[in-house]
């Protein structure tokens, strides 16, 4: 075969797969509805824009000052609602960045970042854990969240490891229903003859923390629950709770622990938030209601009325700034029958955009959200915490989503602003690309967005194990002060 024949059909085969890969390069990102991967031949040493973002992102994650916070104004304002002199603020501060330097930046989320002045955004949820012996209810967490914590994802283990730490059992607050209730591990529920009502569609009812009210459709419902042992805290409990808004005349028919025991009553009529308790050893309860046509219900909780209760009001597509528009009458109405001592803030895969890489709005919206919950819930501390890593696919891997850095430091910079605790779940997480990891652990789903249970056990104890760590820093400090 002549050789110079047998080169060129060679050196045309090489030009025409050239041409092939550089026309597939530059096909368009969909063609007939379906998605085109690309072929790069410079992948592997072409330099990404999306590296040079996410080194400009984490740069910018390092300076959390760019806010100015009038410092002698809020220390003034500390001063006069919590009786603190500046003596004792001054040696607060001193003690917390001294500690702070040994420990170095905070991008693993290690420690709780506090931002108040002197350093007591959590002094009251403390104090109440140290002196929940003398106190004649509950030391009392709302987790306030999206779907990353529905179904008790993170919530669960978290609130396990309080209970085993402080005491209390049961689940807490549920919901007359709930979408999440077929996989939800730590109670069982069903219920009948109920209209849902959601703050994020419903703007004609007012609202408290859970986001959600529940109308009775005409003259009989009903809701049943039922205790799990997925967790030893949570087999039985000493009290079941009807916490409801609005009622003039329905019956109310009680059976629990499998009908052994019975209750018939007529409900007390109310027209703001109230509740119904029930005393006793309570493993299941069935609610039915007669004359119910009128009756507004919110949930029932399962507890103790000791130790520790964690209630989860996670509501699916929530990206935290509809609770600006809580109605304050039925917060404060709820916290006479509920005082809340912590609200945790769980906010953001909801907000995080592709095409959005500012997040300054979102962190002003967020500032007021703060100062409306500190409004309805005047005793309660807040802790913030940031968004979560999230994925998406860059030339066939799965990366860090830019968009989640800029709003981790919009979220940082609010809690600043608004001088309350914030906590690292990014850097808990392992930071940068760990959403890949916990997939590739089952801790995570394939969607690199949302927890498995066995992820959001590895967050709550990051999590316990920070609030833990505060909290000894917490209790040296008041023996250092007074």
């Amino acid at each position: 075969m002549n050789k110079d024949n047998y080169f060129g059909r060679l050196l045309a085969l090489l030009l025409l797969t050239l041409a092939m890969c550089l026309g597939m390069y530059w096909l368009p990102d969909r063609l007939f509805g379906y998605k085109i991967k690309k072929v790069d031949l410079l992948s592997d040493i072409r330099v990404k824009p999306q590296s040079f973002l996410l080194d400009s992102l984490k740069q910018q994650l390092e300076k959390t000052d760019t806010v100015h916070i009038d410092s002698l104004a809020v220390r003034d304002s500390v001063m006069r609602t919590t009786g603190i002199d500046s003596i004792a603020l001054a040696i607060r501060d001193s003690l917390y960045k001294a500690v702070y330097a040994v420990r170095g930046a905070d991008s693993l989320g290690m420690h709780i970042e506090d931002y108040s002045v002197g350093h007591i955004g959590l002094k009251r949820f403390f104090s109440a854990l140290n002196n929940r012996q003398n106190m004649k209810r509950p030391v009392r967490i709302a987790f306030l969240g999206d779907s990353f914590i529905e179904g008790d994802i993170m919530v669960a283990d978290f609130r396990s490891g309080m209970q085993k730490e402080f005491g209390g059992r049961g689940v807490g607050f549920v919901p007359v229903h709930s979408a999440t209730a077929q996989y939800r591990p730590t109670v069982e529920q069903s219920s009948e003859g109920w209209t849902t009502w959601f703050m994020l569609t419903d703007r004609k009812h007012g609202y408290t923390l859970s986001g959600m009210m529940f109308e009775a459709e005409s003259e009989e419902a009903s809701v049943s629950l039922k205790t799990t042992n997925r967790y030893p805290e949570l087999q039985n409990v000493s009290s079941l709770k009807l916490i409801y808004e609005q009622n003039t005349q329905t019956e109310m028919a009680v059976a629990c622990n499998d009908g052994k025991d019975t209750l018939q009553i007529t409900l007390p009529p109310t027209s703001i938030v109230t509740q119904y308790e029930l005393d006793g050893n309570f493993n299941e309860a069935s609610f039915t209601f007669t004359k119910a046509a009128g009756l507004h219900a919110l949930g029932i909780a399962l507890e103790d009325n000791t130790g520790v209760v964690v209630d989860n009001f996670s509501l699916r597509g929530n990206s935290g700034l509809i609770l600006e528009r809580l109605d304050m009458s039925r917060c404060q109405a709820l916290n006479k029958i509920r005082p809340y001592d912590l609200i945790v803030l769980q906010y953001g895969l909801n907000v995080v955009s592709d095409d959005m890489l500012q997040y300054g709005w979102y962190r002003q919206r967020m500032v007021r959200v703060i100062r409306h919950l500190q409004s309805c819930f005047p005793q309660a501390d807040i802790l913030m915490l940031g968004v979560s890593d999230r994925s998406k696919q860059e030339d066939g891997k799965f990366e860090t989503m830019p968009a989640v850095l800029a709003l981790l430091h919009a979220q940082r910079l609010a809690a600043k602003q608004a001088g309350v605790p914030f906590w690292n779940v990014f850097g808990a997480m392992g930071g940068e690309n760990s959403m890949v990891r916990y997939v590739e652990n089952n801790w995570a789903s394939k969607d690199y967005t949302h927890l498995s249970f066995r992820g959001g056990k590895e967050i709550a104890s990051s999590l316990l194990k920070a609030l833990l760590s505060e909290k000894k820093f917490y209790d040296e400090a008041e023996k250092t002060v007074y």
